[in-house]
C-alpha cells in the first residue's frame, strides 16, 4: 500500500513507519524537519509541509491508499500557558484542516484516514467505565478532542472512512510518560501520582501500532477507536506493578499540590484519568499482545 503519514518522525510515528515498511508498505512522511534521510528500504520517503497551508506536498496524497495523521504539539512537554494552549490546538487543528482539504482535491482521493485523537475526549471522570459510544466530558483536552476530531470528519464527506484513534498513554522506553515515571524508581523514591485512585488507560506501543493496521485492513471500522488496552489500572496499582517489574520500591506519594506548583493546569493531565475500554476493537476480533500492564512491561524492560 501506499500510505502517507503526518507526524511520521515522533516518538510513535517512528516505530509505525518501521513497522510499515517491514510489511512491504510504501511510506511517505510529511514533516517540518529539514535534512529528512533519503528514501532507502529502511527509511520513508520524506515531504516537507508546515502543516498549515496549501503547497507541493499535496500532491503526494494523490492515488494514496490510507493518510495517519498524527501530527500535534505534545501534551504534556510545558505548562499550560494560553500560549502553549494556543500551540496545541493550532498544531492539531490546523493540519487536519489542511490535510483534509488536499485530500478532497486530489482525483484519487485516499479512501481511509486514520486521525490522532485522545481519550481526554472523555473528560475526567472517578469511576465509570467508558467506551466509544460514551458522550465527550468537559475541559480543556476534551473541547481540543472534540474540535480534532469534528475537522477530521469532515472528509466523510467525499467518501473517505474516518477512524478517530483516541489514545491513552502510551507505554515504550524510548519516549512517552514512561521513562520519566521510571526515574524517581530508579532513585529508589517512585511511588503513585496523588491521589492514586484515578485511572490509568493506557497501551503498549506495539499494540498502538497493531490497532493502527488493523484499523486500515478492516473495512468496517469507522469512527471512534480507543487505543488502550482492555485492563486499565489505578495510579497506585500501575506504580506498584512499575515497581515490582523494575524491582523498586513503590512508596514515596506524590502530592498533587507540589504537581500543581510544579506544572501548573497540566498537573491535571496527571491526577485525573478515565477508566476507558476498547470495546471497538474487541468486539471486531482485534487481539491484543499486551491485554495487562505486567506484560507489557516486563516486554519494555526485559533485556533486549
Amino acid at each position: 500500500m501506499n500510505i502517507v503519514i503526518a507526524g511520521g518522525t515522533g516518538f510513535i510515528g517512528r516505530a509505525l513507519c518501521a513497522s510499515l515498511i517491514q510489511q512491504g508498505h510504501r511510506i511517505t512522511v510529511l514533516t517540518r524537519q529539514r535534512g529528512t534521510p533519503q528514501e532507502t528500504t529502511a527509511n520513508p520517503r520524506t515531504v516537507e509541509w508546515d502543516g498549515q497551508q496549501a503547497g507541493a506536498w499535496e500532491s503526494c496524497l494523490n492515488g494514496a491508499d490510507a493518510v495517519i495523521n498524527l501530527a500535534g504539539a505534545s501534551i504534556a512537554q510545558s505548562r499550560w500557558t494560553e500560549a502553549r494552549k494556543r500551540e496545541l490546538i493550532d498544531s492539531r487543528i490546523l493540519s487536519t484542516r489542511a490535510l483534509v482539504h488536499a485530500m478532497a482535491k486530489q482525483a484519487s482521493c485516499p479512501p481511509i484516514l486514520i486521525n490522532a485523537s485522545g481519550i481526554g475526549y472523555y473528560g475526567p471522570d472517578e469511576d465509570r467505565v467508558l467506551d466509544e459510544h460514551s458522550p465527550p466530558g468537559k475541559g480543556f483536552l476534551a473541547d481540543l478532542c472534540l474540535q480534532w476530531e469534528a475537522e477530521a470528519l469532515l472528509a466523510r464527506q467525499f467518501g473517505t472512512r474516518v477512524v478517530l484513534l483516541r489514545t491513552g498513554m502510551v507505554l515504550e522506553r524510548d519516549g512517552g510518560a514512561l521513562p520519566r515515571m521510571v526515574l524517581p524508581f530508579k532513585l529508589l523514591v517512585g511511588g503513585p501520582i496523588l491521589p492514586g485512585n484515578q485511572w490509568v488507560s493506557w497501551i503498549h506501543r506495539e499494540d498502538h501500532i497493531g490497532l493502527i493496521r488493523w484499523a486500515i485492513e478492516t473495512p468496517h471500522v469507522s469512527g471512534p477507536l480507543n487505543a488502550v488496552a482492555p485492563e486499565p489500572e489505578t495510579m497506585r496499582r500501575f506504580c506498584s506493578i512499575l515497581g515490582v517489574v523494575l524491582r523498586r520500591p513503590s512508596w514515596l506519594p506524590v502530592p498533587r499540590i507540589a504537581l500543581r506548583l510544579a506544572l501548573g493546569e497540566l498537573e491535571s493531565l496527571l491526577t485525573t484519568g478515565q477508566r476507558v475500554l476498547p470495546s471497538k476493537a474487541l468486539a471486531g476480533g482485534y487481539v491484543f499482545q499486551f491485554p495487562t500492564l505486567e506484560s507489557a512491561l516486563r516486554a519494555i524492560f526485559s533485556p533486549k
